[in-house]
């Protein structure tokens, strides 16, 4: 059966994402759209609407063109959202890029998606200057902040250029291009079109409803999906107040909450867990919270109720979507009296979804049996970029994105995730491929063998772990491991567990048994 949402369907959006987002501004005028909530900087709608036709401007001198890419690579900064739309102003796809990534996967990055400008920050910039030397082909690199020998984003500002006018296509045209492990482990461009990302913003109307002043705190990186539509695209479209932090730290975190009298907050599971249970909470003043929305992995639904409890507020919501759906396919509606533990939303507008067997993929299977979830609507993404074969294998020729996550419906449409199909591991909310890690630890000549997957720490959370076959003759430890991983991948790809085992099981294709691993993990009886 064809599960359908209960809301009613909306019309495709067919602007570009800068006028979707900023439409209103002139509206909004004088409401603080951006506050920097370690310096208190702020940014209303009207200087925000300026500021991205002001870069797009700069941009469009400086030689980009419809078409272009540009690397925006940077932690969340109140100059995040102008040079973002700036640059879909002057008709560039944007590829959002990890900040704390290292210079090779940057370059890697560069290479696949073919950006030539880069915008970062100073103390960043020489993770942008190695990169964009192995990539080549880099016009040039700006700064949102200060750096001798580069242009500012202040700069930008004061260019006397005219504003571009740029014909975007919004269903057929790219507005943002972030990097997805997707099912294979290989990292892949995402093409989400400007229709689709703009689209799906109304999608969350119904589940997200907020009033221009509300006042929302962004702690979750602008880069990552979640944070570019729940943060940024989302609330500077209906007039919110958005108090920007550039990473999270627990004190700060808290400061920020109670100095702006912060309403709500979309986070991932291991904030969650610190409102939950840190002493450090008690010492604020939180009253003014509203609401929690937990997406990006699996929220235990114990860890969601002692958080609510504590802090005295509605049970924590969540959400469910990925990067290749814009991302949003499921959520709890926030004026939702009573929800079920552990429920991740029901189907948005104009969306729909099937539950499939695992062994037979055309098999409908319905309410209360758990499959693998297929979704078809309006966020879809566009393709894998520059990889046909690896769209088609997500996208079927009806046009059902195949998840590779396992998940229920109950008799009231609450979505339920169960596992994954796929083997991916989500870290605090950020993917990593088991297959990357395992072709970096191959490389270390001590090493016979070697595979990864996810498994929980003390606090429920998924980390990386790694089962080791030495070889022979070898005294290498799992501190050597941990560090021979660390020195060269982004922090939050660190490998977190080792055991030394005799051998990796494998099937006879030598595909890694990952499931046994699992099994073997979940009995205790690795080994």
């Amino acid at each position: 059966m064809i599960f359908q949402s209960e809301f009613d369907p909306v019309t495709p959006v067919d602007l570009p994402i800068h006028d979707a987002v900023l439409g209103n501004a002139a509206e909004f005028g004088d409401i603080p759209a951006l506050i920097d909530g370690v310096e208190g900087t702020t940014v209303t709608y009207s200087q925000l609407d300026l500021f991205t036709r002001r870069i797009a401007a700069a941009l469009a001198e400086s030689g980009v063109r419809k078409g272009d890419v540009l690397a925006l690579h940077s932690p969340n900064t109140i100059a995040y959202p102008a040079v973002f739309y700036g640059a879909t102003r002057a008709g560039a796809s944007v590829t959002t890029v990890h900040p704390l990534s290292t210079p090779a996967e940057f370059a890697k990055q560069l290479r696949d998606s073919g950006a030539r400008w880069i915008v970062t920050v100073s103390p960043l910039l020489d993770t942008a200057r190695a990169a964009a030397e192995q990539a080549g082909g880099i016009a040039e690199i700006f700064v949102c902040d200060q750096a001798p020998g580069h242009r500012s984003v202040l700069e930008m500002l004061g260019s006397t250029a005219p504003e571009p006018d740029v014909d975007i296509d919004p269903a057929e045209d790219i507005a943002v291009l972030p990097y997805s492990s997707g099912t294979t482990g290989v990292p892949k461009g995402v093409m989400l079109t400007h229709r689709s990302i703009a689209t799906n913003l109304v999608q969350l109307d119904p589940t997200m409803p907020s009033v221009p002043g509300d006042r929302i705190l962004a702690v979750l990186p602008f880069f990552h999906i979640y944070g570019l539509t729940a943060l940024m695209n989302g609330p500077l479209r209906r007039g919110v107040t958005v108090v920007v932090l550039p990473r999270f730290d627990l004190e700060q975190f808290l400061s920020a909450i109670e100095k702006h009298r912060i309403q709500g907050l979309y986070v991932a599971p291991p904030i969650v867990l610190a409102l939950a249970k840190h002493p450090a909470v008690d010492g604020y003043d939180l009253s003014s919270l509203e609401y929690i929305l937990s997406a990006a992995a699996p929220l235990d639904a114990e860890l969601a109720r002692a958080c609510s409890t504590r802090l005295g507020i509605p049970p924590v919501l969540q959400a469910y979507g990925m990067t290749e759906l814009s991302p949003g396919t499921h959520s709890v509606p926030r004026d939702s009296e009573d929800f079920p533990a552990g429920a991740v939303g029901k189907l948005l507008p104009s969306t729909e979804m099937r539950i499939v067997g695992l062994d037979d993929p055309d098999t409908d299977l319905g309410v209360g049996e758990s499959g693998e979830i297929w979704i078809r609507g309006p966020q879809v993404m566009k393709g894998y970029f520059g990889r046909p074969e690896d769209t088609d294998a997500m996208i079927d020729k009806d046009g059902w994105l195949h998840t590779g996550d396992i998940g229920r419906v109950d008799d009231n449409g609450w979505l339920f995730v169960v596992d994954r199909v796929k083997e991916l591991i989500k870290y605090k909310g950020y993917q990593v491929a088991p297959a990357e890690l395992e072709a970096l630890l191959l490389t270390d000549p001590r090493i016979a063998d070697a595979a990864v997957i996810g498994v929980s720490d003390e606090d429920g959370q998924e980390i990386p772990k790694a089962f080791v076959v030495r070889q022979p003759g070898q005294t290498l430890t799992a501190d050597d491991v941990v560090q021979f991983v660390a020195g060269q991948v982004a922090p939050y790809k660190k490998v977190r567990r080792v055991e030394f085992v005799d051998a990796v099981p494998r099937a006879i294709s030598g595909k890694i048994l990952r499931r046994e691993l699992r099994a073997r993990e979940r009995s205790g009886s690795a080994s």
